[in-house]
């Protein structure tokens, strides 16, 4: 993948978060300025997603640890790791319901 597919493809993926995020129902405010969307939450807590793009990865920081996602061409998704079983939307799942207090899904 070169570096203007993956810009592409990364900014495809924010615009998703985002989305994911308004269906969602859940209490998150977001931003998204500079290849850098913050969420926070409530009770100040925030999650940090940016791109990577001289690595073509995109990163999350949550309370919870720093994580780095691959984009699988095969199976079309942002993978943890290398992890099929552990794509972008679910791990982001994970995170935004541990830093919430709540249970939120993303999809």
């Amino acid at each position: 993948m070169n570096e203007s597919q993956f810009s592409q493809l990364a900014e495809q993926t924010m615009i998703a978060i985002e989305e994911a995020i308004d269906a969602s129902g859940a209490d998150i405010d977001y931003d998204n300025a500079g290849d850098i969307l913050t969420l926070e939450f409530v009770n100040g807590s925030q999650i940090i997603i940016n791109k990577q793009t001289p690595l073509s990865q995109i990163w999350v920081a949550a309370k919870s640890g720093g994580y780095h996602f691959d984009y699988d061409e095969d199976d079309q998704i942002w993978c943890l790791n290398g992890d099929r079983n552990c794509d972008l939307f679910s791990q982001l799942t994970i995170y935004c319901s541990e830093q919430s207090g709540e249970a939120i899904r993303l999809a």
